[in-house]
């Protein structure tokens, strides 16, 4: 039997691997590993431009930017696969987006008034939030055998 398809193609990613996750769910954990090691990198760049040439030589990070749309339209096309998981996932991620945004700002402004650049410890928590929710929900089914003897 056919089933149609949604987004055509890319409908590949809503097939079960293992254990009822769908590659997507895989995809997502990859992207968001993706993004704390460029967001590491990003952070190093700011601190390193913003002590050798100041707040003017400061610029978004074009890598973290594409990370961060990638997680939210995987988070979007992850809604059509699985609606609560997906719904929890964007929320988060979006949350990520925005807080990213504003971390930089809040660099810009240290950089400005010559302070030392802190860690970006919003998006970090919130970059934590993504990755602790999506490795449950990919990776649940490492733990499922115990978590089937407690439940």
């Amino acid at each position: 039997m056919l089933t149609p398809a949604l987004l055509g193609p890319i409908d590949v990613l809503g097939e079960e691997v293992i254990a009822g996750v769908a590659i997507i769910e895989f995809v997502l954990l990859g992207l968001v590993v993706v993004n704390l090691l460029v967001r590491a990198l990003a952070h190093r760049s700011y601190v390193s431009a913003a002590r050798e040439e100041g707040a003017d030589a400061l610029s978004r990070s074009v890598a973290l930017d594409v990370t961060n749309i990638l997680i939210v339209l995987g988070g979007f096309y992850y809604i059509t696969i699985h609606v609560h998981g997906g719904v929890v996932f964007t929320t988060l991620a979006i949350g990520l987006m925005l807080t990213d945004f504003f971390e930089y700002e809040s660099r810009l402004v240290e950089a400005r008034q010559e302070l030392p650049l802190e860690r970006p410890k919003g998006a970090l928590v919130a970059s934590t939030f993504v990755f602790l929710y999506i490795a449950y929900q990919s990776l649940f089914f490492v733990i499922q055998p115990l978590w089937e003897l407690v439940v």
